[in-house]
């Protein structure tokens, strides 16, 4: 029973899936203090205020309050942006690792007729 549990937690995707789930966190942490260190203070040198939650109005009694929607709007478009950059880099980089393993895999049938043509 130990062993199966070994091999449970040594599956690939299990550790691979952890491992996004650490990055995946830390990234909303860089991500948010982003948005509320960096981005809303340059959003309140513009407006005057660092954080829209407070916006707000008013009908027939009922307040809504528009400002923390805007705020996590903002945050989307970031998050969105950012991933957007990831993945963008990430096949460029793929692209070009599949250019490279093309030409090997060229490179091989050509030496294999290559050699084939010599001992004829």
């Amino acid at each position: 029973m130990i062993k199966e549990f070994k091999d449970f937690i040594n599956q690939g995707n299990l550790v691979d899936m952890a491992v996004a789930f650490v990055l995946g966190t830390a990234f909303a942490a860089l991500v948010k203090s982003f948005t509320d260190d960096i981005l809303m203070q340059i959003v309140s040198m513009i407006f005057g205020k660092p954080d829209f939650s407070n916006l707000s109005f008013t009908i027939n009694d009922s307040v809504i309050r528009y400002g923390s929607f805007l705020n996590a709007v903002i945050a989307f478009v970031i998050v969105a942006l950012a991933m957007f950059m990831v993945v963008k880099a990430y096949n460029a980089m793929k692209k070009d690792s599949d250019v490279e393993e093309e030409l090997d895999e060229q490179t091989q049938l050509l030496t294999e007729i290559r050699d084939a043509l010599q001992n004829r």
